[in-house]
Formats: structure tokens, C-alpha cells, sequence
């Protein structure tokens, strides 16, 4: 083997060399250069490896409540946290205090630091920590729809609702906005505790009465530094939920009425925690910490991750239990990832989950082709080509080659797809791609006089005003209007701006809205509630919208859009009832909502939760479900955390007895209730209930249920009789039977006393 070895340093010396080894020497060359290859392929996984575990990213350390002994929480103490778990050995050029990215104390504690995943796994293994995970990206998710939810200007308010405050959480206002002139407002509330972070070029006013902003990731690079927003989001979401009247609003014409917001007498906090690359944990957990502290009386979050997590490893979920253990109601988008099921994106119990409905409105979009015939699309298109006919183009036959592009990606007309100079000055025809988000964008961006965007149900795409003229066709629309392109010499098209129509089939659930079941426990119906997000109008942030002029309003879609309705109802809410819990809101707004048709939406409560929001009937619930503190950590007790960790949390003794280890989901006394089965033959469900009276001192409500064949429902008592405000009486539903022909069937409970209706939805579904 020695000779071999020399041989072969021999051979690798002298490349040229054309000496010839012995047969057996040839193998223990063999197996020696196998063995090397084998050593360097470990010793660069191990590398790899390593460098991976030492790489650092941000890491929320969720520690549960403030201490309750006064001991003050500084940034020194989680320092010194980080020079325990940080090996100095290793990193002996570390700074500590630049790991340390922020300290939350105000209303509950915890940090944010740039740690590696042993650094992390050190952590989650200290006394006194909750959690530790990786701080996630996520992404932000009316002249009419007041009305459509029968709520006009005119309807009753109480004077408290001046000293409302909402905390609206998303990418920052325009505060020149119409919607938050402070004309006629008074200064804020005494209980306001807030700050105005203006920056120079933000000031806020006696209606928007604070601001501020958080990036901890990344720089200010082509963003502005300010509670100013950028995006039009949080504008837009900011006046649905407590803008002020706005006469005559509309964005070239389009959507014309009143503007305003669910109460217009309300203040806004402004918290920005989305920028151009997303929403952070770290940031929204600080923005949570600053706005228990405030004072703010409504939380509005249209921000939600696409991936489920444990209710302690989400920031959103945390900073919403600790909001509600302060008496503040978070209201929440349910996600824009329907309808595929388990879609749903903030679905903790102590949170109110908001899908999106149409309203009785759509803009139809014409295109014209050349030869005279006109196809309609849905999309509201407020550019006018003033009936000038265009060059038309297919996106498949205008690839960009240089790019790598061909024509299967071009047809989308996705991102550097096209050839610019094949289709600038022309109107392009684009076919609905895999994930459709993407789709036209490259047909914006490289010049094109106007684009055809392509759905499968195109009334419920999430598809909202583009920069240039735009229709939005069906698949048979594309096919026709294809034809036309392929056996045309020179074909030709014009787009027309949109007309308004009445949408009959309103309020449906559109597909882009994400549907359950509760990905993390089924037998907690989400969405709750579902409220107004198609094409909505609303407040932005003064942009371009073709032709050089600016638009301070404008049309979007999405549940970000349900969600402040659901805001504005929950604050109308509390402004007659200064004292109800979050929970009590959040029951009143389910049992008070319309009931919906599964006919029109597919998944039925997975998609509407209860109902279409009623906000006029809102305030006025007869009974309500009502949780505090103790039951959301039964329920958590029952989810299997410990009463080690829920001391840490709540700071308290807490401690899951026998009587918490024994209860179920379904003694949660939720509004609604969902039951979650695998033998779709048997059928056996208990759910304990106790409702509180905030209606007549004297009633009695009966029980009346709707349930389909196969299905037997009791309610026992079935009667409640109530002699006082406040009182609280139990009862007990069961359900048992079988259900054969569907894996979802749904059922109500309603108590009727003659003057209140107290409607639960029933929903029995085979998981799967």
C-alpha cells in the first residue's frame, strides 16, 4: 500500500505520467480515493452543518407576564440573559447588547435577539421562559358595505363612542387623509397614555391621537421612516373602521357615495408594523407591548401568517392573550389562503377571526376585439381608453428569451416573462397561472397599454385596480378572445372603463377567503364572523393611479378589508357597554350575526363562521357567552400546557387542577359550538354552556334547534327563566346520531325570549 501510495503521489505530481499499475495496487487506489472523497463530503456536511446552527436570526423569548413584585424589567437583565447562553469561547468578538433587538415590559415580558439555534434551544430550556421561537414574515391579508350591512349614518350612537381608542396594527396612515381630519373632535381621552413618533414628517391630531412605528429587521432603505404609510394598507383599513363622513368620495368615478368608517366619532393609535418585506413578529410583539400600555380599547390586526403555530410561538397569538387579559377585544383577518380547508390564519380562541363577503356590487369590465364581438370581465377598471383600439398580443407569443423566459411561463404574463418591446403600446392577453398571484405583473411593468387578466370564478378573485386599463375574463372568455389573436393578421382590442352592477347573489364568501376547520384544535369553530372585503372603498395613501393624478381613495379586496368592519362593530359595541369583557363583545357580534346560505358558500361555517355581521342588532344580544382570565386557562390546561408554564404566563398561581385536566374543548364557553368526528356513523358530542343576561331582567328564553336527518340535538334545561341583569344560568347540549352524506353538516341553536334571538351555529365535521 505504501508503494501504491508513492505511485499515486508520483501520478499526481506528474499528470503526464503514463505509468501502469499493477491490478490490485489500481484497487487500493480505488478505495483510498473513495475513502478521501467520503472524508471531505463529511467533513463539509459537518461544516455546512454547523455553519447553519451558528448562523444567527432574530428569536422571539416569550417569558409570560411582568413580574409582579416590582422588580423593574430593563434591557440590562436580558443582556445579562444573553452573556448565559452566548459562548464567549467561541465568539469573543460578540457584543451582547447589539444581539439584543428589543425588551417587551410594558404589559408583558420578553425580548427579541439575534441568536443561533443552539443559542435558542439554551434559552428555551431557562427557568422562567415560556417559548422561544424564529421571528416569521407575514404579510398584510366602504362607500357601500356600511349600508349593505344595514347600518346607515343614522343609526343610534352613544356619546362614549368619542372616547373610544383603536389600535389599528398594519403599514401606517396618511394622515392628510379627509377620513382623519380632527374637525370637531375633542382631545384625546383622559386614559390615553400614548406617543406621537412623527418623525418630521408625520404630526398626528385630536383623531389620530398617536403613532408609532417598529423595524428591528432590516433598514429604511427605500421606505419612509415614520408612522407615514407607503402602502395604502393601513389608510384604507384605518377608515373602515372608525373613518370619519366623507361626502362624494370615489376613485375616478368609480364606487361613488360617503365614506366612513364603522365609528366615525372614534380615535385612532397607529402602530406600523408592516413594511415592504412583511410584518415581524418582533415588531408586531412590541407594538402589542406599547398599545396594552397606551390604552387602547380595540386592537385591529389584517396581518396573519400562512403557516399555523402553537398558540406560545406566534407573536400575534401571544400579544392577543395578554391584550385580552386587559380587557382590549384583537380583531383579526382570517387569511386571504382559501378556500383550501385548515386555511385559517388566527384562530386562538381570545381572538375574533373575520372572513370576507361580496357585497351587492360588482364593476363589469368590457373588451372589444376587432372584429366587433365584446366579452365581459369583473374587475373594477377605472381607466378610459375613450373606445381607441390597441395592437392585441398574446403573453405566450411575446417570451423573453434573454430571461430563459418560453412560452409556458410568458402565457402568464408573470414577472420578466415578457419581451418588453414586443408588447409595449399593446393590450396583452394573459392565462390564469398556477398560484394566479402573480399573474399580469409582467405585463404592468413592461409597458403594455393594457392587460386581460384570466380567472376560474373570477367574481371572487382577489384581484383589485391595476395601473392600466384591465379586465379580468373567465376561461371561456380567454379561449374565444385566443381564437381571435391566432386566426387574426392584425388583431386589435379596446378596454372600457368598468360599470357598476347589483351582485344578487350577495354576501358570498369569495374563494380567496381562508376557511377552516381550526387548524390547531377543530372543535373551535373558525372564522367567527365574516363581514364585508370585496372591493371595498376606502382611504389611501394619495397614490398614482394613471394619467398623473392621485387618488386619496381607493378600491381593495381581501379579509384585511372584513376585518376593520368587524372593529368598527366591536368598538360600536363598547361604546354602549364601556365595561363587557372582549368576550362578551366577541359573543354578541356571533350570535347576533345573519345566517348565510352554504348554497352560495362552499364549506359553509368553515367559510362564514356564524354569519354576516349585524351591526345594528349587535349591541342588543339578550344573552351573552361570557370567559375570563381562569377559562381560557382551563382550556389551555385541557390543550395539555402545564400549570408551571401558565404560572409564568399569567404570573399567578395557576394550576391546572383535576377539574381543568378532565374538561374538553367543548366546555369552552364559546358562542359557537363544533364538534369533530371520525366515524361519521356514530355520533356522540356534550358541550357545557353558560349564558349571562345583559337583556330584560325578566325573561325566559326557550330553546329552539334546527338540525338535519340523522342528527338528534338536546338542550337541557331547554328553558332559562332570568329574574335579574347579570344572571347566569347553565345548560347542556348534546348531539348524537350519524351523518352519511356529507363530511360537514351544520345546525343552530337559538334562545328565544320574544324580543332577543340568541343564535349559535351546531357544525359537525369528519375529520379527515
Amino acid at each position: 500500500m505504501l508503494s501504491c501510495y508513492k505511485n499515486m503521489l508520483k501520478f499526481l505530481d506528474e499528470s503526464t505520467s503514463s505509468t501502469i499499475y499493477t491490478y490490485s495496487c489500481s484497487m487500493a487506489l480505488r478505495w483510498f480515493l473513495l475513502l478521501s472523497l467520503i472524508s471531505i463530503i463529511v467533513l463539509l456536511v459537518h461544516v455546512t452543518h454547523s455553519a447553519a446552527r451558528d448562523a444567527r436570526k432574530a428569536y422571539i423569548v416569550y417569558m409570560g407576564d411582568k413580574p409582579k413584585n416590582g422588580v423593574p424589567v430593563t434591557p440590562d437583565l436580558h443582556v445579562n440573559i444573553l452573556r448565559d447562553v452566548v459562548d464567549n469561547n467561541i465568539n469573543n468578538d460578540i457584543v451582547h447588547e447589539a444581539l439584543l433587538l428589543h425588551s417587551y415590559k410594558r404589559s408583558f415580558h420578553g425580548f427579541a435577539a439575534m441568536l443561533t439555534e443552539q443559542e435558542a434551544q439554551k434559552l428555551a430550556g431557562m427557568d422562567g421562559v415560556v417559548s422561544v421561537f424564529p421571528s416569521k414574515q407575514m404579510s398584510v391579508k366602504t362607500t357601500k358595505s356600511w349600508n349593505f350591512l344595514e347600518f346607515p349614518e343614522t343609526v343610534k350612537r352613544s356619546d362614549l363612542e368619542k372616547d373610544i381608542i383603536i389600535g389599528v396594527f398594519d403599514s401606517g396612515i396618511w394622515p392628510e387623509s379627509h377620513s382623519f381630519s380632527d374637525v370637531g373632535f375633542g382631545p384625546p381621552p383622559k386614559k390615553w397614555k400614548g406617543i406621537c413618533q412623527g418623525n418630521n414628517n408625520f404630526t398626528c391630531n385630536n383623531k389620530i391621537i398617536g403613532a408609532r412605528y417598529y423595524r428591528h429587521l432590516g433598514s429604511f432603505e427605500e421606505e419612509v421612516e415614520s408612522p407615514r404609510d407607503s402602502e395604502g394598507h393601513g389608510t384604507h383599513c384605518a377608515s373602515i373602521a372608525a373613518g370619519n363622513i366623507v361626502r362624494n368620495t370615489s376613485i375616478n368615478g368609480l364606487g361613488f357615495g360617503n365614506a366612513r368608517g364603522g365609528v366615525p366619532s372614534a380615535h385612532i393609535a397607529v402602530y406600523k408594523v408592516c413594511w415592504k418585506d412583511g410584518c415581524s413578529d418582533v415588531d408586531m410583539l412590541a407594538a402589542f407591548d406599547d398599545a396594552v400600555a397606551d390604552g387602547v380599547d380595540i386592537i385591529s390586526i389584517s396581518i396573519g401568517s400562512k403557516v399555523p403555530n402553537d398558540y406560545f410561538r406566534s407573536g400575534l397569538a401571544i400579544g392577543a392573550f395578554h391584550a385580552t387579559r386587559n380587557g382590549i377585544l384583537v380583531s383579526t383577518a382570517s387569511g386571504n389562503e382559501g378556500p383550501k380547508k385548515k386555511t385559517v390564519a388566527n384562530f386562538a380562541p381570545w381572538m375574533l377571526s373575520v372572513a370576507a363577503t361580496t357585497i351587492n356590487r360588482q364593476f363589469v369590465t368590457k373588451v372589444q376585439l376587432g372584429n366587433g364581438k365584446i366579452y365581459e370581465g369583473l374587475l373594477p377598471n377605472i381607466h378610459d381608453l375613450q373606445g381607441k383600439f390597441y395592437p392585441l398580443i398574446y403573453g405566450g407569443d411575446a417570451p423573453n428569451t434573454t430571461d430563459g423566459s418560453n412560452a409556458t411561463l410568458s402565457r402568464f404574463c408573470s414577472r420578466n416573462s415578457l419581451k418588453e418591446d414586443s408588447i409595449r403600446g399593446r393590450i396583452v392577453l394573459c392565462d390564469r397561472g398556477p398560484a394566479g398571484n402573480d399573474d399580469g405583473y409582467g405585463a404592468i411593468k413592461g409597458g403594455a397599454t393594457g392587460v386581460i387578466l384570466t380567472g376560474v370564478k373570477v367574481a371572487e378573485e382577489l384581484v383589485g385596480p391595476l395601473p392600466l386599463p384591465a379586465s379580468h375574463v373567465g376561461l371561456e372568455e380567454n379561449s374565444h378572445i385566443y381564437k381571435y389573436i391566432s386566426e387574426t393578421r392584425n388583431p386589435i382590442a379596446t378596454i372600457f372603463k368598468s360599470e357598476e352592477i347589483n351582485d344578487v347573489l350577495a354576501p358570498y364568501v369569495p374563494s380567496y377567503s381562508s376557511r377552516g376547520p381550526n387548524p390547531m384544535n377543530p372543535n373551535i369553530l373558525k372564522p367567527d364572523v365574516a363581514a364585508p372585503g370585496t372591493h371595498i372603498l376606502a382611504a389611501y395613501d394619495h397614490q398614482l393611479v394613471g394619467g398623473g393624478s392621485r387618488a386619496e381613495y381607493n378600491l381593495d379586496t381581501g379579509t384585511s378589508m372584513a376585518c376593520p368592519h368587524a372593529t368598527g362593530v366591536a368598538a360600536y359595541v363598547k361604546s354602549f357597554h364601556s365595561k363587557w369583557s372582549p368576550a362578551a363583545i366577541q359573543s354578541a357580534l356571533i350570535t347576533t350575526a345573519k345566517p348565510m346560505s352554504a348554497k352560495t358558500s362552499p364549506h359553509a361555517e368553515f367559510a362564514y363562521g356564524a354569519g354576516l355581521l349585524n351591526p345594528s342588532r349587535a349591541p342588543y344580544p339578550g344573552l351573552v357567552y361570557d370567559l375570563d382570565e381562569q377559562d381560557y386557562l382551563y382550556f389551555l390546561c385541557s390543550q395539555g400546557y402545564s400549570g408551571k408554564l401558565l404560572e409564568i404566563i399569567t404570573r399567578d398561581k395557576s394550576s391546572c387542577s383535576s377539574k381543568s385536566n378532565n374538561e374538553t374543548t367543548n366546555d369552552l364557553n364559546y358562542p359557537s359550538f363544533a364538534l369533530s368526528i371520525k366515524d361519521p356513523k356514530f355520533i356522540n358530542g356534550v358541550f357545557h354552556r353558560t349564558v349571562t343576561n345583559v337583556g330584560s331582567s325578566n325573561s325566559t328564553y326557550r330553546a329552539k334547534v334546527v338540525a338535519p336527518l340523522g342528527l338528534e340535538i338536546n338542550v337541557n334545561p331547554s328553558v332559562l327563566s332570568f329574574t335579574s341583569l347579570g344572571q347566569k344560568e347553565s345548560f347542556v347540549v348534546t348531539v348524537k346520531g350519524s351523518i352519511e352524506k356529507s363530511n360537514i353538516v351544520s345546525a343552530s341553536l337559538v334562545w328565544d325570549d320574544g324580543a332577543f334571538q340568541v343564535r349559535s351555529p351546531i357544525v359537525i365535521h369528519v375529520t379527515v
